[in-house]
């Protein structure tokens, strides 16, 4: 009986070294796997919303410049910039509005604030260059100065994500460093147990065993029996002398008629 819950107690520690090596590996990855994603998240779509107002901008611009310098109005022309402005400020106040929702990093919200500010001033020129209130001196003296604010705006926040992701990144890798040595600590100690116990639980029985073996034989020579062969298997010598006692000792039962 304690030979089987030796038995089971070595098996059950085999296990439970295999299966906490499992669990702390599985637990290391995905911890790895999430703040990679997180890196790549929130500062990714910073990027795209900066990319987005960055072309937006442009193409706001892009409409006045053409309702200033082209008084004597063309319908389609004047049809096609009208709508580019349009759709050019409906998508920049719809990546302004989600960047405003996507502030991570510090001084982001400065940025932020100063994005909002001068795009209201960028926008309200803009927009008195499309209704015809605008002119030369204007565009050049107020609105070209104001895109160039508004796009000093976009590049602030899209160099802090930049630097944050670059950041993040050094920072994964550093505690991918340290997980792998201590992943290599704990899976060496793990190894080491797991041979210190294959070392020493057939050492255990086999001593066991041959210490059996042994007074057994001892107790054949005292009882003068002496075996025809002397097998170097252990098992088989006990139960080879367990046989020859049983055959000296044992009285054959006589079945009854």
């Amino acid at each position: 009986m304690i030979l089987k819950r030796k038995l089971s107690l070595g098996l059950g520690f085999l296990f439970i070294i295999i299966f906490a090596l499992t669990i702390f590996c599985s637990y290391y990855v995905q911890k790895v796997a999430r703040d990679s994603d997180n890196i790549l998240k929130n500062n990714y779509d910073t990027l795209v919303f900066s990319k987005k107002m960055l072309l937006a901008a442009e193409d706001m611009k892009t409409a006045a410049q053409w309702v200033v310098f082209n008084p004597n109005k063309n319908n389609n022309a004047a049809n096609f910039y009208l709508k580019l402005f349009e759709a050019a400020r409906k998508d920049f106040e719809l990546n302004k509005k989600a960047e405003n929702n996507n502030i991570t990093e510090i001084h982001e919200d400065e940025y932020v604030d100063s994005l909002n500010r001068n795009y209201e001033v960028f926008a309200g020129l803009c927009a008195q260059m499309k209704d015809g209130r605008g002119n030369n001196a204007m565009y050049f003296n107020e609105l070209l100065p104001a895109h160039e604010k508004l796009r000093t705006a976009i590049v602030s926040i899209n160099d802090i994500n930049m630097q944050a992701i670059v950041r993040k990144n050094e920072l994964t890798r550093a505690d991918s460093r340290s997980i792998l040595i201590s992943m290599s600590v704990i899976g060496t100690m793990c190894l080491l147990l797991a041979f210190g116990y294959l070392w020493y639980f057939p050492f255990y029985i086999s001593n066991s065993i041959e210490y059996v073996s042994k007074k057994m034989k001892d107790l054949l020579k005292t009882v003068g029996i002496t075996p025809e062969n002397e097998p170097n298997d252990e098992l088989f010598l006990l139960l080879q002398s367990m046989d020859l006692i049983e055959k000296k000792f044992m009285k054959p039962v006589k079945k009854k008629r």
